[in-house]
């Protein structure tokens, strides 16, 4: 199977072009939270693949104060700045618009909306006072942040808040050092929030494709990294959008069992036969089952029909015999014998066959 990157805006053009039925592209990864499904149709889900925590860093003094009222002012202060929120239309811009609003932060018109890959130069050079980054752990550009000493990292304090109001979010544990032992990177335990990566699918991409899909994401994100545990991706249940039904068996039951044995290529052949030859064998089984009845009974009729014709004339005999018709009696039973002989009987059936004989010679 060849897949093909493609490079897009960010999840609404992700979402535009998943829902576009004639638009080639059949998979997108899109964050939770980052869209209103209302409306859209023709998209399925795959399940969560990774967390993508939303990352505030931000130059100057530390907000480290636990006292309310001292670090919301020092926050709303703070807001005053250079600060990006991301891209328009991309996950980081829809993520920082809604936890801004759930704090009760006003949207400012001097906000920046940057690439997140812009917003961490210009952060770095001291041309903004803040940057929103929503992105993995291990991105580059996260990376780059957490490991410049002049830039610092804001943990969310009332993590429990913002997942109670914002359903989709999830919290995640930092300890100290955790970061960076040497550095004693954060020098205290921090909380953050983070979305899912969720992995969508225009609904009539071709169910071994979604198996590869899944077998994918398996491999690649069930692996323990810094956040997640071993196993703990992909799951399933967190997207706005329907569950595909190959992810619903796939959750339940895992890998194709042919999976384990077979190549996908051959596995998947096996599959499509068995898939086309069970209804076949549904249907076709009663009448093979029935066929050897069948038989029987066709074979049932034609003895009955020569002992009939025995009967007839051992009556014939009895009734009005003729010592002159003598020889036509004899040609008369050597065509009954003759016409026993040609009878294919089944084995189940020699016993009634072989009495006809002796019945034939008897008279």
């Amino acid at each position: 199977m060849k897949l093909e990157l493609v490079k897009t805006k960010g999840a609404q053009e992700n979402l535009k072009r998943l829902a576009d039925r004639k638009d080639p592209l059949q998979a997108a990864f899109v964050q939770a939270g980052t869209f209103n499904p209302g409306g859209i149709e023709g998209i399925e889900s795959l399940g969560a693949v990774d967390y993508e925590p939303v990352w505030f860093f931000y130059r100057g003094p530390e907000i480290k104060s636990t006292n309310f009222r001292e670090a919301n002012g020092q926050m709303k202060h703070f807001l005053k700045g250079k600060v990006s929120v991301g891209a328009v239309g991309s996950g980081t811009h829809s993520q920082a618009m809604r936890i801004l609003d759930v704090s009760g932060l006003q949207k400012e018109a001097h906000f920046l909306y940057l690439p997140n890959h812009e917003a961490v130069s210009a952060l770095k050079k001291g041309e903004i006072d803040g940057a929103f980054l929503v992105d993995g752990y291990q991105s580059e550009n996260v990376q780059a942040l957490l490991n410049d000493p002049a830039i610092h990292l804001a943990g969310f304090e009332r993590a429990q808040a913002y997942a109670h109001l914002l359903p989709y979010l999830h919290i995640l544990e930092v300890p100290i050092g955790g970061f960076s032992l040497s550095r004693n990177n954060p020098d205290a335990e921090i909380q953050l929030i983070s979305t899912t990566t969720n992995l969508l699918i225009d609904d009539r991409m071709h169910p071994a494709l979604q198996f590869l899909f899944l077998e994918a994401s398996n491999a690649i994100n069930g692996k323990a990294n810094f956040f997640a545990k071993h196993g703990e991706f992909p799951f399933f249940g967190v997207s706005h959008f329907p569950e595909s039904s190959v992810a619903v068996h796939y959750e339940k039951n895992g890998s194709p069992w042919l999976m384990t044995f077979f190549p996908f290529w051959l596995a998947e052949l096996i599959n499509r036969l068995v898939f086309v030859f069970l209804p076949f064998c549904a249907i076709a089984y009663p009448a093979l089952i029935s066929l050897p009845g069948y038989r029987n009974k066709r074979m049932r009729r034609k003895l009955n029909k020569l002992y009939g014709n025995l009967t007839t004339f051992e009556q014939e005999l009895t009734e009005n015999f003729s010592l002159s018709a003598k020889n036509e009696y004899l040609k008369k039973l050597d065509l009954l014998e003759y016409e026993a002989l040609k009878l294919a009987v089944p084995r189940s059936m020699s016993g009634d066959y072989y009495a006809l004989r002796t019945s034939i010679d008897y008279v």
